[in-house]
């Protein structure tokens, strides 16, 4: 009974599949970062701690645009309320959440400098973020590609092969997540 043999290219096609989800995802997350109106996208994800449970906004309230600058946010249970001020208050989000009666709104500053500049320091940590979960995937496959190597599974050729393209396919995710922060920022400023 031989070795099976593995290919350079299963171990690429795996990687590709995870850095498409890593691009989906950054690309999902600069979405919610807006200067020019408010979505409820820029709060849906916040981590809310509740009973000793954590659970996303959008899973604790209705969340809605009020005006072009203001949210407002619904609990489906009042007893959720002080703990999603909380949890909005520690956030990234540069705003205050004001409680009226059974809701909260929350007003996006006006676009200060200082707001631009924290919004663009928002896309580089987004972009950084973005970038390790590649370098990871990359490692991860470099990883398998010796050690099929090792264990007689591919040719050392193969594995040369493999990690060349392997390179190049994330050079190019790298590029495509810089240059989509890069365009983020541009309409920032």
């Amino acid at each position: 009974m031989g070795k099976e043999k593995i290919s350079y290219k299963e171990i690429l096609e795996d990687l590709e599949e995870e850095l498409k989800k890593v691009f989906g995802f950054f690309t999902r997350e600069l979405g919610k970062i807006r200067a020019e109106r408010i979505s409820p996208n820029l709060v849906e994800d916040v981590k809310v701690h509740y009973m000793a449970k954590k659970y996303s906004l959008k899973e604790l309230a209705t969340i809605r645009v009020a005006h072009k600058r203001e949210l407002v946010i619904k609990p489906w249970d009042k007893s959720y309320i002080e703990d999603i001020v909380n949890a909005l208050e520690k956030s990234d989000i540069k705003a205050n959440p004001v409680v009226d009666q059974e809701i909260i709104r929350l007003k996006l500053p006006a676009l200060s400098k200082e707001f631009r500049k924290d919004l663009i320091r928002l896309v580089s940590r987004t972009q950084e973020q973005a970038k390790q979960t590649i370098r990871k995937w990359r490692d991860e496959a470099w990883s398998r590609l010796k050690k099929a190597e090792q264990n007689k599974k591919m040719s050392e050729d193969d594995k040369y092969k493999g990690k060349k393209k392997m390179e190049k396919m994330v050079g190019e995710y790298n590029d495509k997540v810089d240059q989509k922060a890069e365009k983020k920022i541009k309409s920032l400023k």
